[in-house]
């Protein structure tokens, strides 16, 4: 099955393309490998979970907060290369997670994320990652996450 189709089946709609924040691109392809920038849990252009899991926010809300990073990477994909199915397989993930000191679930957090590409790319979406806690994020985002795809040749 397309991913385009997994995609429908699954009610997902992806967000408008996210704008940029600084000076950087929101993807640079290097040879095969597309590098995509950091991108918070914006849908269309507004933070959705702003603050601190941990505390103001539960475990579930911050994986969907992930969840939503996971689906503006689709976005900036479809943008870039045109076409979900010339991704290869995800190779890394990295998430950063605005919490609190002493939080300790920042795996499951950025299982919103993990958990998507898996749905979607099966085994060709298991990938390296690394999850982290962090002071803050940008806008007040609960979640923030970058990634790395393979591309078909």
């Amino acid at each position: 099955m397309k991913i385009e189709e997994k995609i429908s089946q699954r009610e997902l709609v992806l967000p408008v393309l996210p704008k940029q924040s600084g000076n950087y691109l929101l993807a640079k392809q290097v040879g095969n490998l597309l590098y995509i920038s950091g991108i918070t849990s914006k849908f269309n252009g507004v933070v959705q979970y702003k603050g601190k899991v941990g505390d103001s926010l539960t475990v579930d809300e911050g994986y969907e907060a992930a969840r939503i990073c996971a689906l503006n990477h689709l976005a900036v994909i479809e943008s870039v290369v045109g076409d979900f199915n010339k991704v290869k397989q995800v190779v890394k993930l990295v998430g950063y997670v605005n919490c609190t000191e002493n939080f300790s679930d920042i795996p499951q957090v950025v299982n919103g994320a993990s958990d998507l590409f898996i749905d979607l790319y099966g085994e060709s979406g298991k990938h390296a990652r690394c999850a982290v806690g962090v002071q803050s994020l940008p806008g007040n985002a609960s979640v923030e996450t970058d990634l790395i795809v393979e591309l078909f040749e």
